[in-house]
C-alpha cells in the first residue's frame, strides 16, 4: 500500500545524493522529465518502482522509450503526470485526477484549483539562477494527499 510518492524533476544528468536522501522511504517515485541521461534513473529505481515521462530536453533512444505523460493510480486517486504544464491538453476535474505533476520551470510550487493539486517538485539537478534545489513529496494520510517541498541543502 502506497503512502508516500516522491517527486522529482529537472535533474538534467545530475543525481544529488540529497535527493536520493529526501526521497527515501517513498513507496513510489514520480519524475516529471528532464531526466538528462539515463544513468539518473537507477538509483532512484533502487529506492521505490519509478514513473518517468520525457523533458524537453530528453533525448536519444533511451528517451524515446520514455511517455510524454504517464498516470499513476495510487489508492483511489489519479495523478497525471506530464513535463511542461502549458501542454495541458485535458481537464483534470472532468478526468477525475487528483494532482497534476510537472517540472520545466524549475519553480518549486503547491496549489490547489477546483480540488485538484497541481505539483512541481522543482529542480533537482544544477541550481539555476537563484531558485532552490528541491524535491516534493505527497504523503497520504487518512486517504488525503498531503503535498509538500523539500529544500534540499547543497
Amino acid at each position: 500500500m502506497i503512502q508516500s510518492i516522491g517527486l522529482i524533476a529537472d535533474t538534467h544528468g545530475l543525481m544529488r545524493p540529497e535527493a536520493l536522501k529526501a526521497l527515501e522511504g517513498s513507496d513510489l517515485i514520480l519524475h516529471a522529465g528532464d531526466v538528462g541521461k539515463p544513468e539518473v534513473l537507477e538509483p532512484l529505481r533502487d529506492i521505490a518502482p519509478l514513473l518517468v515521462v520525457r523533458g524537453n530536453v530528453d533525448y536519444g533512444d533511451w528517451a524515446q522509450a520514455l511517455p510524454m505523460t504517464e498516470v499513476a493510480e495510487v489508492g483511489n486517486h489519479l495523478i497525471y503526470m506530464l513535463h511542461i504544464i502549458e501542454e495541458l491538453d485535458l481537464d483534470p476535474v472532468k478526468a477525475g485526477f487528483s494532482a497534476v505533476i510537472y517540472g520545466h520551470s524549475h519553480q518549486p510550487s503547491i496549489f490547489d484549483k477546483r480540488g485538484v493539486f497541481y505539483i512541481n517538485p522543482g529542480s533537482a539537478g544544477r541550481r539555476r539562477f537563484k531558485l532552490p534545489v528541491t524535491v516534493a513529496r505527497i504523503d497520504i494520510v487518512d486517504g488525503e494527499l498531503r503535498p509538500q517541498i523539500v529544500n534540499l541543502d547543497v
